[in-house]
């Protein structure tokens, strides 16, 4: 090769690496209100703090396929510029929705694009596992994220306590408090196990990624993270049990229930190894290090060799709506978000027709849970009928994640079973009532209750949760608004009862109530409207 020619060659990688630096920090630069949301999550939630790691593994990935990566660049792909289009479109609706979710991903989109308009589909097999890899730092959406947490919250609980009466310990389990007769032990949000699934889930997919062995086991290594995480951790509840029963509370508090959570991840990463050796022993009868180790990844030859400067065009078509995006992003992190004026619960009346309220509170750890603008907790009863609890959750925003708790997911972890549920609606034209609404019957032992629940949002009655979630997201896009709140109506089952007697104690509530709230609960379209507050809680639900 003539020294002409290598000095090309030396020439092209250094305005090739130049366009790579310029494109990525122009990527991070537009993306920067996704990812520093992304910060925010990784230092506030515990299950998400391993998320500081995953860039740089991702990044050493790439690094141990330096070789195979430069040898792989071939010419470029216009998939790359169009990519990089649905990347941007993704920042915007994820922007003016506050849904970070499709903004973080976008991100990822994005350096997708990039490898393409830079070495095209041989390059992007290359680095595609790496780039993938950073999907393990993208927290789940509130919503999904606090319905998984209560979830295993049960499941937990229901194996810790299988654990602690191995060892004939007389317990009783009530949703999520295990009760030790002399001690309750609750199972909070803190101990669901999430903590330990997502970073594990991450070491599992490393753990498949250096396991050199036939895919299934790998994808069974992968997958098994999330059985050996809940049964671990059930086991390190049930022994919490035991520890308190047999040396008193404070073996559940302070220091050692942090040393056990660790210890428990620990053990948890070695269950996976343990779980490879065996593979790597049956298999082929190889050792552990033998099977367990960094592949060496052959290059992906390019079709044709790269195109010189008609080849960086693409990425010059990238650059361009990257910048663009820049400006929409900048336009759009201005818009102030619109919240209705109303009126707040403080001056909801205290009577409802016949109906005699009795108003109560929250305790000030469920409101910061919570997150909420504001509520109305009470108790209305009148005479010749029993008891209707209502409670109102209203939320000025829900951008940031705050939202009302479905009480489907709630119900079970205060220790009620839920026995029916139906999606029904009620209808009364003579006071233009045409409520959706679902329709719950719990019971725990003995007791048995109707719960009446739908949301509110915009002026939409809405009974189904993934519906409300969807209006949310379009809403905050066309509306520049996501107020919404939580309805629920909650009526015992009294002795010798029937469900038809509970059903019209409810809908004859109903009637009082559902005229009164329009004033309370922003209609569809509000004359006057305010800019929006923060709400006062730190942490969001």
């Amino acid at each position: 090769m003539s020294i002409q020619a290598l000095r090309t060659i030396q020439s092209n990688a250094i305005v090739t690496s130049l366009l790579i630096l310029i494109a990525v920090l122009l990527a991070l630069a537009v993306f920067s209100g996704g990812l520093l949301e992304l910060v925010n999550r990784w230092s506030r939630q515990e299950e998400y703090s391993h998320g500081f790691l995953i860039p740089f593994v991702a990044a050493w990935m790439l690094w141990a396929r330096r070789d195979a990566l430069i040898a792989s660049v071939g010419p470029p792909s216009w998939t790359g510029p169009a990519a990089i289009l649905l990347a941007v479109a993704m920042l915007i609706v994820g922007d003016l929705s506050a849904f970070f979710l499709l903004s973080q991903l976008g991100f990822i989109v994005a350096l997708i694009g990039i490898v393409l308009c830079i070495g095209g589909y041989s390059l992007l097999r290359i680095a595609f596992l790496p780039m993938a890899f950073l999907i393990f730092a993208i927290p789940l959406p509130y919503f999904i994220d606090t319905e998984l947490s209560f979830r295993l919250q049960l499941i937990s609980s229901q194996l810790g306590v299988y654990f602690i009466r191995l060892f004939e310990i007389p317990v009783h389990l009530t949703g999520n408090v295990i009760d030790l007769g002399n001690y309750k032990l609750q199972v909070v949000e803190a101990c669901s196990g999430l903590r330990y699934l997502y970073p594990l889930l991450s070491f599992g997919f490393l753990a498949a990624y250096l396991f050199q062995a036939p895919l299934w086991q790998r994808i069974v290594v992968f997958l098994s993270a999330i059985p050996i995480t809940i049964l671990m951790n059930s086991f390190r509840i049930g022994m919490i049990g035991v520890m308190v029963d047999r040396w008193g509370t404070q073996m559940a508090e302070g220091a050692l229930h942090f040393f056990e959570g660790w210890v428990i991840f620990l053990a948890c990463a070695g269950l996976l190894a343990a779980e490879i050796y065996l593979f790597a022993r049956l298999g082929s009868g190889k050792g552990f290090f033998q099977v367990f180790y960094l592949p060496k990844v052959v290059a992906s030859a390019p079709q044709q060799a790269h195109s010189g400067r008609l080849g960086r065009f693409p990425m010059a078509v990238s650059l361009v709506l990257l910048c663009a995006a820049g400006s929409a992003a900048f336009f759009v992190a201005g818009r102030q978000e619109i919240v209705p004026d109303r009126l707040r619960f403080v001056a909801f009346p205290g009577n409802l027709g016949p109906w005699q309220g009795n108003p109560s509170s929250l305790k000030p750890e469920i409101e910061h849970v919570l997150g909420l603008e504001d509520y109305i907790l009470s108790n209305y009863s009148k005479p010749d009928s029993g008891v209707t609890n209502l409670y109102i959750a209203y939320y000025a925003s829900q951008r940031k994640g705050s939202s009302p708790h479905s009480p489907v997911v709630c119900i079970p972890g205060d220790g009620w079973q839920i026995a029916q549920f139906e999606r029904t609606s009620y209808r009364n034209d003579a006071l233009n009532i045409a409520l959706p609404l679902n329709r719950v019957v719990i019971s725990r032992g003995s007791q048995k209750q109707l719960v009446y629940y739908w949301f509110v949002q915009r002026g939409r009655n809405i009974a189904n949760e993934y519906w409300s979630k969807w209006y949310l997201l379009v809403d905050a896009i066309v509306k520049n608004r996501t107020d919404g709140a939580l309805v629920r109506l909650v009526t015992p089952y009294y002795p010798g009862e029937s469900e038809h007697a509970a059903d019209q104690r409810l809908q004859s509530f109903i009637e009082q109530l559902e005229p009164r709230l329009r004033a309370y609960l922003p209609p569809e379209t509000a004359s006057h409207v305010k800019s929006a507050v923060q709400s006062p809680n730190d942490r969001q639900s």
